[in-house]
């Protein structure tokens, strides 16, 4: 344990000397003895709603926002054979994902992969490999600038443009298949995007060409518990999960808020006792989606049935529909980088094409919207494929149960 205490300690002097003014205000928490431990985002700058901010302290407008609040700090093994340990989740995974395959190949090559001497890799689930995303990526629309991964010790290709592709045409697999459908009838897959910093459905086949997708693959082995909540309903409006060491209020309050709002509210808020809440980051949300579950197939959002989720309309008035969910994030993106920040659809990925509403990427993906805006002009619709953007979004919050 002594050793485990010494090396954090090490760890956490590199990243706050490194980044002295940003970590003025860090509180720091240390959850490294659960079989679902969240590997922090990687984030120690802090952001307003148009750039940096130099430090924030508590009461000041957007405090408690991810760089507030360091959690498990990413640690990797490089073992000299191709393959990565994260220190953190106790995963393996190979550092070089070689080329893009289709959904099928990846199980091949997994079943196939004798990386290191080792006989069982297996194509991550959706939760084993979003462990890997760092929020200190950067894109520019479909121009990369910095990955959402740590490329000292993973590969992380781009889209090759000489082909006609983009520079974010670099998705990765994962297991976890969509339960509902996607485009109005794709089977589809979710799968990061560690160049754009999202987590998406995406089709296994392309509809323009009739051919199988294909997107890289990186295998893993080891914990095979990782991505497995267990929850308690402490019936007090909360919720903890045991495999996270995590708590959770157990129902939303019904409010849609911008990014400064959801920030106060979480802050503020005293529940069962407790008044160490905050609003959870981009990872610890999505360790409670449930990709068992969505509108389409169970007619509930992506959560366990333990919680307690808002039913809302969606843009063209139909009920069903459930909120998206405010992460402390920010996703440095577009013209502006600070102004938008990540969030967890527990309902469908919605946009509207052709005049169409549509799931595009699934219940339980990963974007982001602007942190702030007026209410009356929103809902609206953003980009090639009309993403819905709500902005007012709800707010679920956590704290740590040590």
């Amino acid at each position: 344990m002594k050793n485990r205490h010494l090396t954090f300690i090490i760890g956490l002097f590199l990243i706050l000397s490194c980044e002295k003014e940003s970590a003025e205000s860090q509180e720091i928490i240390t959850n490294l003895e659960y079989s679902y431990s969240i590997v922090d985002t990687g984030v120690t700058n802090l952001y307003t709603n148009l750039g940096i901010a130099t430090s924030l302290n508590s009461g000041d407008d957007f405090y408690g926002q991810d760089a507030n609040y360091i959690g498990n700090i990413p640690s990797y093994t490089n073992n000299g054979d191709g393959t990565i340990t994260d220190n953190v989740t106790g995963l393996m995974w190979e550092s070089n994902m070689g080329d893009k395959v289709t959904f099928s190949s990846a199980f091949t090559k997994a079943e196939a992969s004798t990386i290191a001497g080792y006989s069982d890799w297996r194509v991550p689930t959706i939760k084993e490999l979003y462990s890997l995303i760092l929020f200190t990526g950067q894109v520019s629309g479909e121009q990369a600038i910095k990955m959402f991964i740590d490329t000292n010790y993973f590969n992380q290709p781009l889209g090759d443009v000489s082909i006609g592709e983009r520079e974010i045409d670099a998705q990765t697999w994962s297991s976890t298949e969509y339960v509902g459908l996607t485009m109005n009838g794709d089977e589809t897959v979710f799968g990061v995007n560690f160049v754009d910093g999202r987590i998406k459905g995406y089709p296994k086949i392309k509809k323009s060409t009739g051919s199988a997708n294909l997107m890289y693959c990186r295998l893993v082995r080891g914990n095979t518990a990782y991505g497995n909540n267990s929850f308690v309903d402490n019936n007090d409006g909360t919720v903890t999960d045991n495999a996270t060491g995590l708590m959770w209020q157990k129902a939303d309050d019904g409010t849609g808020r911008n990014w400064k709002s959801a920030l106060d509210y979480a802050e503020n808020l005293e529940l069962a006792s407790y008044s160490d809440w905050r609003l959870p980051n981009a990872k610890e949300l999505q360790s409670i989606v449930d990709y068992s579950r969505s509108p389409q197939t169970t007619n509930s959002p992506a959560i366990n049935s333990i919680f307690d989720t808002t039913e809302i309309s969606d843009p063209d008035g139909n009920l069903g529909q459930y909120p998206f969910f405010w992460t402390s994030t920010t996703h440095l993106d577009g013209v502006n980088p600070y102004s938008t920040a990540a969030y967890i659809a527990f309902g469908e990925g919605q946009g509207k094409m052709n005049g169409v509403l549509l799931d595009l990427h699934g219940a339980g993906c990963q974007r982001s919207d602007p942190k702030s805006g007026d209410i009356n002009d929103y809902p609206q619709y953003f980009g090639p494929q009309g993403d819905v953007r709500y902005v007012y979004n709800y707010v679920r919050c956590v704290r740590d149960i040590d």
